[in-house]
């Protein structure tokens, strides 16, 4: 979907065709934390996550990363700066910097804020999936580093028992799956790109199990929330099973209930990097992802 944009005003015009810059800090995004979506205010192409969004005190509104497929960097004929516009347009955004030391992505894209139009978290159309690939620990660290990604929940999902908790769901009777609901913006990250993320994070050729961790909780498990999902799920399975060396268990069925897990579970691996778990399993995965994902 092509977001429709109004005409651009003179000052607009002023910095995303021109390619002029804006007062500093007389942006309206320069002090905005808001959570949601920033799109390209000449097409609409969404550009940046909030949660990549930090203050810089620099006077423009400044990102540490861009959504996929959003930003073209080209060097400025002096040498001494790097622009970026919309890769969909070519509208002036602004300068991206590197190598300040400000953020951990070591990475500023200084942004005009005319360039830009912010859609609300609550207005964003997005789309969830539910996944099972093992510990939800590992899933849940893995799908937040994906762009375009909203929001990642650990839960429980695919079983019969109402409202489980993460004892009884241990035990392994319960049918219930250690999961992960996915919520994503599809202009921003494909279904695709999601499930490239799914089968590198676990072993899908194992039943019942992965590694050390064995139980049917964590199996293999694609839950849909739609018939549209359910379709490209098959086609991608179609598509990847002969990369694998052995029939791939993976489950795929339509959601009927995700269950929240228990308030300790959320951000497990960002809150204890240091524990054996989180180096010994969940780490060597995450560096699969990030490779995958070209981090």
């Amino acid at each position: 979907m092509v977001m429709k944009m109004s005409k651009l005003t003179s000052e607009e015009e002023e910095v995303i065709v021109k390619k002029g810059t804006e007062a500093p800090f007389s942006g309206k995004y320069n002090d905005h934390f808001e959570s949601g979506i920033y799109v390209c205010r000449q097409c609409g192409l969404p550009l940046y996550n909030s949660r990549d969004k930090f203050k810089s005190s620099c006077g423009w509104p400044s990102f540490d990363d861009e959504l996929p497929a959003a930003v073209r960097r080209t060097p400025d004929p002096d040498g001494m700066r790097t622009e970026i516009t919309c890769k969909r347009c070519g509208g002036h955004l602004g300068h991206v910097f590197k190598g300040e030391g400000i953020t951990a992505k070591n990475t500023r894209h200084c942004v005009n804020s005319v360039s830009m139009e912010f859609i609300p978290r609550e207005k964003i159309e997005s789309e969830e999936i539910v996944l099972g690939g093992g510990c939800f620990w590992c899933t849940e660290a893995a799908f937040s580093l994906v762009q375009g990604v909203l929001s990642v929940a650990s839960g429980y999902a695919g079983g019969t028992l109402e409202n489980p908790t993460y004892q009884q769901v241990c035990q392994g009777n319960t049918g219930h799956a250690e999961v992960v609901k996915v919520e994503y913006y599809p202009e921003a990250v494909s279904l695709e790109k999601i499930l490239d993320v799914f089968f590198t994070v676990h072993d899908p050729m194992q039943l019942n199990r992965q590694g050390e961790d064995i139980g049917t909780q964590y199996r293999s498990i694609i839950l849909y929330t739609s018939e549209w999902q359910s379709a490209e799920v098959e086609k991608y399975l179609g598509r990847i099973k002969g990369e694998f060396e052995n029939p791939i268990t993976t489950e795929v069925k339509k959601l009927e209930k995700f269950y929240p897990a228990e308030d300790y579970h959320k951000e497990y691996y960002k809150n204890n990097p240091e524990k054996g778990y989180c180096t010994l399993v969940i780490s060597p995965k995450i560096k699969k992802v990030k490779e995958k994902l070209g981090n």
